[in-house]
């Protein structure tokens, strides 16, 4: 087969490492790639969303499947675009189509959808720029810490947790009345807050089939501790330990089966992806939000622990033959930390050359934020590189990442050093 995977991420890369290993990919193309894949794969310069490009290099390359990785083409119905398209239409597309892929592209849609189907969620309300007025007052019969989501897609930033009720009203209308997230918060999602540990829940559907993939954890915040500013994520670990047999059982009837069932029920099609975040609550697990793709950085923790052949898998999504094939995982560890520019979540300078790459031993470098220039891998985004590595713990996996990033060097590079410091 000729796959291509959309998207220049630490999660393509993952992607592309792992396709390639396969005897059913013969050429892999990812658009529009970076330092990494071009090393496994050839590049092509196209955005995620220019569909007409994307059909141009489809055609041409004769491409038999298409992997989306991230979720803006997903939310914009490039699954659509392809099966409305007597050219495209016999192409395997990975990712839900834009009705299910609203999963991700509206939080009220969401949670709409969870309280439809009964699956545990916080309660919430939903707000707009006509009713602010009514959010400050449902925001009064709540106990701190507030949180507020923008319904729209914000590049992940758009979730504030506010401890101060006046702060949390000004925020919402910053949010309503001056577009703080653009047209990403023109409605607010006000729910109550969760207090527990969060996870994160993978699962791979064909629309009436499923496979529960591992578990794995994320480190959303920038500084040590789970202190500063929010990111894409800093780093993972996988299984997670806290998830007991018991635990993913209750994940499994509550949340997973439901939430399948649901779509069918819905009639939401969906072959592809299902990310859930979730919070254990005492015993008991809840979701957060549902995002419609794998998430960034516990792809670089979840497919590394996946043994089978992933296109043989993706081949079973298209094909809905899901339920034929067995899961097998590596029993051991698996971790991941980011290694990020100077000054992100905000400002940061691109362009530092990344040198080191060739003394790392015994961790995977998967590439996030870098691009090739003339022979010189150089930074050009926040997230840089995704140091991976196993272990037989976590303890000893993480200790193997933190070991082969010492031998790396960018100007300014940072790094949290505490991944997994919470289990």
């Amino acid at each position: 087969m000729t796959i291509l995977i959309l998207g220049s991420g630490g999660r393509e890369h993952t992607f592309a490492w792992k396709i390639s290993q396969s005897p059913l990919c013969n050429k892999l193309f990812v658009a529009p790639g970076n330092s990494g894949t071009a090393e496994i794969a050839e590049n092509v310069a196209i955005g995620v969303t220019d569909f007409e490009a994307i059909k141009t290099l489809v055609l041409d390359k004769k491409i038999d499947m298409v992997v989306v990785g991230p979720e803006d083409p997903l939310v914009k119905g490039v699954h659509d675009f392809f099966l409305n398209d007597e050219q495209l239409k016999h192409v395997a597309v990975i990712g839900p189509e834009k009705a299910a892929a609203e999963l991700e592209g509206s939080k009220e849609f969401a949670k709409e959808f969870l309280f439809r189907h009964n699956i545990p969620t916080a309660a919430y309300k939903s707000f707009n720029a006509s009713n602010v007025e009514e959010g400050y007052a449902f925001l009064e019969t709540l106990t701190a810490p507030y949180v507020l989501k923008a319904d729209g897609l914000a590049a992940g930033k758009g979730v504030l947790i506010l401890n101060d009720l006046d702060e949390a009203k000004a925020e919402l209308k910053a949010m309503l009345v001056d577009s703080k997230f653009g047209a990403a918060s023109t409605k607010v999602v006000i729910e109550e807050f969760l207090d527990g540990i969060e996870l994160s829940c993978f699962v791979l559907t064909d629309g009436k089939n499923y496979k529960v993939l591992p578990t794995a954890k994320d480190y959303k915040r920038i500084g040590e501790g789970d202190t500063g500013l929010n990111t894409g994520g800093m780093g993972a670990v996988s299984p997670v330990p806290f998830a007991t047999d018991e635990f993913l059982e209750k994940i499994e009837t509550r949340i997973v089966k439901p939430t399948i069932e649901g779509l069918l029920k819905d009639n939401l099609p969906y072959k592809g992806f299902v990310f859930i975040g979730l919070i254990k609550v005492g015993d008991d697990p809840m979701v957060i939000e549902y995002n419609v793709r794998m998430g960034d950085p516990e792809t670089e923790v979840v497919l590394p622990r996946l043994k089978n052949d992933l296109v043989e898998l993706l081949q079973a999504v298209a094909n809905g033959t899901l339920n034929e094939i067995d899961l097998v995982i590596d029993e051991r560890a698996a971790t991941t930390v980011m290694t990020v520019s100077g000054g992100y979540p905000e400002a940061y300078e691109k362009g530092k050359e990344i040198t080191g790459l060739e003394n790392i031993e015994d961790s995977i470098p998967f590439h996030a934020g870098a691009d090739l220039k003339d022979g010189k891998v150089l930074t050009t985004g926040g997230r840089v590189l995704a140091m991976t590595s196993y272990g037989n713990t976590y303890q000893e996996a993480i200790k193997k990442s933190y070991q082969n990033i010492e031998k790396l060097h960018f100007d300014k590079m940072y790094y949290r050093k505490d991944i997994g410091f919470d289990l």
